[in-house]
């Protein structure tokens, strides 16, 4: 089979292609047909050597991949050949909390789905929605996942709140396309004017360019009473107006703490001292969480919004159009 391996740090020529055997699943595998992947911020990290968690040494990467069940070992009982599966980030994290038993992830620890084959555990894999295809359905797995349990997690907001996405990526477009399925209404802020209708289309009842408006954060506040849940995925350059535009018992979950040149966020302390607002962050999820958000992924018939598709072979470019960073939702690689 053909595969992906990340040999080295640093650049994409550091990923490997690579003519391998066709792994045969164990009793209590899967074997898994990928017929495309996507690609998130982590694996960029991964390939920089700046991910918190180390990975394997030749690591096929990528977490989030969309297939086929083609094989399965005797003892096998939650899926049949046939089955459309993608896998879950924390493949070991079925339930419950997080703890370091279980932290071992897709494309990091262990091998991921950038592959023509890939071997999982029963326990590490999801069922698919049946109106996806194969492209839509392998870009849920982190960035969707993110998305909805920081909608969906200690408190899920209420039809008629606000919620606030920053930027284009895939964590702010899924919080957005999350957001409205659940009745809320949605304040978008973009970098760039240029996206804005593309936003509205989407759902977003505000979008507010910053380069237009840089202090967008009492605008918001002053336009929507102020904002009851923020997914704040921009760091140190947002996170200031985000804490100006939540309401006084607003909800901001912190998804990233450092740009890429090393600046951390700060809590501006006049800012904060007018607040009661509750800081937190969430970590990906769960396999109850995935399985959760498929489900109603099904049942809204909702679809992710596609920056752009490559070919198999196509794995670096892949790589180098999502690290220059303008991107409108998730960058797919099709399978080999």
């Amino acid at each position: 089979m053909q595969s992906y391996r990340l040999e080295g740090f640093g650049e994409s020529e550091n990923l490997m292609r690579r003519d391998e055997a066709t792994p045969q699943p164990g009793p209590h595998q899967i074997l898994v047909r990928v017929h495309a992947t996507s690609l998130n911020r982590r694996d960029t990290m991964i390939l920089k050597g700046a991910y918190p968690l180390p990975p394997r040494a030749g690591i096929v990467p990528l977490s989030d991949g969309a297939g086929e069940v083609v094989a399965i070992g005797d003892g096998v009982t939650r899926f049949a050949i046939g089955d459309r599966v993608t896998g879950s980030y924390f493949a070991r994290w079925i339930d419950g909390r997080l703890h370091a038993g279980i932290i071992d992830q897709l494309g990091c620890t262990l091998d991921g789905m950038l592959a023509e084959y890939a071997l999982l555990d029963e326990q590490w894999a999801a069922r698919l929605p049946e109106h996806l295809s194969w492209q839509e359905a392998a870009t849920f797995t982190c960035a969707g996942l993110t998305a909805w349990s920081a909608l969906t997690g200690a408190e899920i907001p209420q039809p008629g709140q606000w919620v606030l996405t920053i930027g284009s990526g895939g964590v702010a477009l899924f919080a957005l396309q999350f957001a409205k399925m659940l009745g809320c209404r949605v304040a978008a802020v973009t970098s760039r004017a240029e996206k804005t209708e593309r936003l509205r289309a989407l759902g977003a009842d505000i979008v507010i360019a910053a380069a237009e408006t840089p202090e967008w954060g009492m605008t918001l506040r002053e336009a929507t009473g102020g904002i009851d849940l923020v997914v704040e995925t921009g760091g140190p350059q947002t996170f200031t107006q985000s804490l100006i535009a939540s309401s006084l018992y607003g909800r901001i979950i912190v998804l990233t703490v450092q740009d890429p040149k090393g600046n951390s966020i700060e809590i501006p302390g006049a800012v904060y001292q007018r607040s009661l607002a509750t800081i937190s962050r969430v970590f990906v999820g769960n396999r109850s969480g995935l399985e959760a958000m498929l489900a109603a992924v099904g049942k809204h018939q909702l679809k992710p919004n596609i920056d752009r598709m490559f070919a198999f072979a196509e794995a670096r470019e892949a790589y180098r159009h999502f690290q220059q960073g303008d991107v409108f939702g998730k960058v797919v690689i099709d399978g080999a």
